[in-house]
């Protein structure tokens, strides 16, 4: 199951990526620095009311659809599902009156935050949708839902930006094309919830598994977002543009990466747990975790090595050079942030100890909290970086010192060493290469990192690529094998 979502799911990391890396050079030149930073503000905060209202319903439906065994457990899933998201859209306005009344801003990110806050609830109703196909195994119903739903907003929040809708532009878009596609996508589901009833005792279950879960994410995304508005506070919304372009430049590299590995790796995991037990589980969290490691390892390296030449190509004038000086530190961010969330953290979502979950990032919110505090007034963007970085490791050694039982997840030793010796080669190799200049200098390290690596990788046998390799061409015809 886990190999067959990788491939399947590899068409919407590659219209992830391009909607993603697409953001950060349309938007960045069509909105001016301060409305850029506008629009980091309201994204973060239309994601932590979306995750606060939404994210615990859709956290049911990926983690009980596998656990109900007959066609009346599943009615009686998604009838609780439905009638409980139909009351948390009544939360919602109140939400946002409350966010738009009280709290100072400017006209443009008060309209920025109600575009955002106005598309939470299609996203999510939407993103029900896709939980369900994900966890039945059905690749392609989701893919196809992902990549409109993710190309389409890109393509009209472009639009909206050339119309001069300043920073509520890529917001109103992905909101409109989530619309567009619950207008094909929303009947069937709600004929699969008017065939069950509403259940207080599942509703107490889900209740108990994802609230947690939610509050969890919360955290989450406070560690991911509390420096954005600290540097809001202390410098401007230009500071918060050049973070937030050089945080996604890194980042989106790495979690697209991460998102797509994830994508196949967590409904396999909780299907080998729920078939298999300990045994099934173990293996296929080693071949996700190897996987992860021999992909993303040389990429945070990567990233951190050619910051100066990808920022100039992908980020606009008014914000590149900084953007620059924030990437490297971002890439390690990334790569931490990308392990926990996508393997280490799995251990609780499986063993259900979501509450655990909260704990185990709450802790490095808290102290990216406080480290950020003390160190953007004094360091300005440097600081910023700091704080995130520090607070991504410490976050991965809770996760992994908290994890136990029959559903913690291996660590591949051996994959790790051999995949970190082959990145430590390439990043010799290209911190060596010339440093010409603009996209021929990304170019030519590119290159050279992907050649070296790859070479080093085959030479080490890092996370069994030779074997895997081998295997492959046996399998071929004689004439394709020479």
């Amino acid at each position: 199951m886990f190999w067959r979502g990788v491939l399947g799911y590899l068409p919407v990391n590659l219209v992830q990526a391009f909607a993603g890396f697409g953001a950060i050079v349309v938007f960045t030149r069509l909105l001016s620095p301060a409305d850029y930073g506008a629009y980091a503000l309201a994204l973060s905060v239309t994601s932590l009311v979306h995750t606060c209202l939404f994210t615990w319903v859709e956290a049911a439906v990926a983690r009980f659809y596998a656990a109900e065994n007959d066609d009346a457990g599943k009615a009686a899933l998604f009838g609780t599902v439905y009638r409980t998201f139909g009351l948390m859209l009544i939360a919602l306005p109140v939400a946002a009156g409350v966010i738009l009344a009280v709290f100072p801003m400017s006209s443009g990110l008060k309209i920025a935050i109600a575009a955002g806050l106005a598309s939470a609830a299609a996203r999510s109703l939407l993103k029900l949708t896709q939980e369900r196909h994900r966890a039945a195994g059905e690749v392609k119903a989701y893919a196809v839902i992902d990549m409109l739903q993710t190309g389409g907003g890109f393509l009209l929040g472009a639009a909206f930006a050339l119309l001069g809708w300043g920073a509520s532009a890529p917001l109103a878009g992905a909101g409109i094309a989530c619309a567009v596609l619950l207008v094909w996508a929303l009947p069937a589901e709600i004929g699969r919830a008017r065939a069950g009833q509403f259940d207080r005792a599942r509703l107490g279950a889900y209740a108990a598994y994802g609230l947690p879960l939610s509050m969890s994410l919360v955290m989450g995304l406070a560690l991911q977002t509390t420096d954005r508005f600290v540097l809001a506070a202390f410098l401007d919304t230009e500071a918060v543009g050049a973070y937030h372009a050089g945080y996604s430049l890194s980042n989106r590299t790495l979690d697209v990466m991460f998102l797509w590995l994830g994508m196949a790796g967590q409904p396999a995991c909780i299907a080998a747990l729920e078939r298999g037990g300990r045994e099934a589980l173990v293996r296929t969290a080693k071949d996700q975790a190897s996987l992860m490691l021999l992909i993303a390892l040389p990429a945070a390296a990567g990233v951190a090595l050619v910051a100066a030449p990808l920022a100039q190509l992908m980020v606009g004038d008014g914000l590149a050079e900084a953007a620059g000086r924030v990437t490297p530190w971002i890439a390690a961010s990334a790569l931490f942030a990308g392990l926990t969330t996508h393997y280490l953290n799995t251990a609780f979502t499986l063993a259900r100890r979501t509450k655990l979950l909260f704990l185990v990032i709450a802790l490095p919110a808290a102290a990216n909290l406080v480290l950020a505090l003390a160190l953007i007034p004094r360091f300005g963007l440097d600081g910023a970086v700091w704080a995130t970085t520090a607070s991504f490791a410490f976050g991965a050694l809770v996760s992994y010192g908290l994890a136990r039982g029959d559903v913690a997840l291996p660590i591949p030793w051996n994959a790790l060493l051999r995949c970190g010796l082959a990145t430590a080669v390439m990043a010799v190799a290209v911190s060596r290469t010339p440093a010409v200049g603009g996209v021929l200098e990304l170019i030519l390290k590119a290159t050279v990192g992907a050649v070296v690596y790859a070479l080093a990788a085959f030479a080490l046998d890092a996370a069994g690529v030779r074997g895997q390799a081998l295997r492959l061409i046996r399998r071929q015809p004689m004439g394709l094998a020479t």
